[in-house]
């Protein structure tokens, strides 16, 4: 049964003005905190009206200093003979300003509604078991937290992030805002700055194993990783001596490079591919072989960097066509990380891209060479490569075995 009730119109009047208002905060929190009601609260720099509400409440002036003490034993002793809260201080504050709820049950039931709104993480991590370190990354460094800021926001960023790394990557390419206007109901839903846009990118990187970075370009290139396009003529591949369209025929036949755009590819591909097509990193590269090989050098595919959409569109397409690639980057970090994203989408062997090569390299080098800098990487298809450049730690630019190189492109 419940006690006798509160006088309400009488304890407002009593405790529930402005001045003292932050005495009933205190006591509120205290509750909130499951603390007791006992001992004194004090208030640094009281007003002159906060001393002569303290005052009033207590009939007595609570103390001379300068800080405003109260004894919270006297204001429950005070409700309780007035009989204005006979129940004392808990009832008096719950009446002027609700039902407490205690922390930990809020924290419990806070906690509780984060774990349901990573629901759709947890099952993308079950059904697609290459994005499980990713769902757990995002879920350990709080970047959901920061971007949605409470659980209902968050489970409907995760449920429209979930719903763009489900059909990733794409192929063959597509428009972003196109996909993003059938997957998530607006063109606009993957522009830059919005949220799900920032977590559906860092899932997609995280798949496709592109670099770190900033800036427009960087992201267009990330997005591009993952078969989705800002526009389909910004991403280019260059070539030299393809053939299997009029426009790379005639280019052949002159032996200049070529650049291909991703536009280009998708409406008018190749229809043959050479038995084996070289493939390299730099443009310097596919230049001197233009320069000093023309027509008769052996057809080569610059992927400038890590391999854009067009890049990779195109050794797609040679694939398909019977082509075998023969790949060779820089020796650094970043070189390998560009060789291994560039498995992770069609076959090649190394060309000239082995532990052996990099070290006859470093010997016929000299002193020249810079240091080896960056976030260590592995080298899958010769594991004693990475190791080979953590040892010697210096860096090999393609243009420093472009004679050897050479030497290989001679039809």
């Amino acid at each position: 049964m419940s006690g006798p009730p509160v006088d309400e119109a009488r304890l407002r009047r009593l405790l529930g003005g402005a001045d003292l208002a932050w005495l009933v905060e205190r006591v509120r929190r205290r509750l909130e905190r499951g603390q007791p009601l006992t001992g004194a609260v004090s208030l640094t720099t009281p007003t002159p009206a906060e001393r002569a509400a303290a005052e009033r409440l207590l009939g007595r002036a609570p103390g001379a200093g300068r800080a405003l003490t109260v004894r919270l034993d006297a204001v429950d002793a005070v409700l309780v003979r007035s009989g204005i809260s006979p129940e004392g201080l808990t009832a008096a504050v719950t009446t002027l300003t609700g039902p407490v709820v205690p922390l930990e049950e809020v924290r419990e039931s806070e906690d509780q509604d984060w774990r349901e709104a990573y629901a759709h993480l947890t099952l993308l991590a079950e059904d697609l078991p290459h994005h499980a370190a990713w769902a757990v990354r995002v879920r350990d460094d709080g970047l959901v937290r920061r971007l949605a800021r409470t659980p209902a926001a968050a489970r409907l960023l995760l449920e429209q992030a979930v719903r763009v790394l489900r059909e990733l990557p794409v192929e063959p390419a597509r428009s972003l805002s196109v996909f993003a206007a059938d997957i998530l109901g607006s063109a606009h839903a993957l522009d830059d700055g919005t949220p799900v846009a920032t977590l559906a990118l860092s899932g997609a990187r995280a798949l496709t194993g592109h670099p770190d970075g900033a800036g427009a370009a960087w992201r267009r290139a990330a997005w591009a990783s993952a078969g989705l396009l800002r526009d389909d003529v910004s991403s280019t591949v260059l070539t030299l001596n393809l053939r299997g369209t009029p426009a790379l025929d005639w280019m052949a036949d002159v032996g200049d490079p070529c650049v291909l755009t991703l536009r280009q590819l998708a409406h008018r591909p190749p229809r043959t591919a050479p038995p084996v097509v070289h493939v390299c990193e730099n443009p310097a590269v596919l230049s001197a072989a233009a320069d000093i090989h023309g027509p008769d050098a052996r057809p080569l595919v610059c992927v400038q960097g890590q391999p854009s959409a067009a890049a990779l569109t195109l050794l797609a397409r040679l694939h398909e066509l019977g082509a075998a690639f023969r790949y060779h980057g820089d020796f650094d970090w970043g070189g390998l990380r560009i060789a291994t994203t560039l498995s992770g989408h069609v076959p090649w062997r190394p060309w000239r891209y082995t532990a052996d090569d990099y070290r006859a390299a470093v010997a016929a080098a000299g002193p020249d060479l810079r240091p080896l800098g960056g976030k260590p990487a592995p080298s899958p298809w010769d594991p004693d490569l990475a190791l080979a450049l953590a040892e010697h730690a210096l860096r090999v630019e393609e243009e420093a075995v472009l004679d050897v190189l050479l030497t290989d492109l001679e039809g």
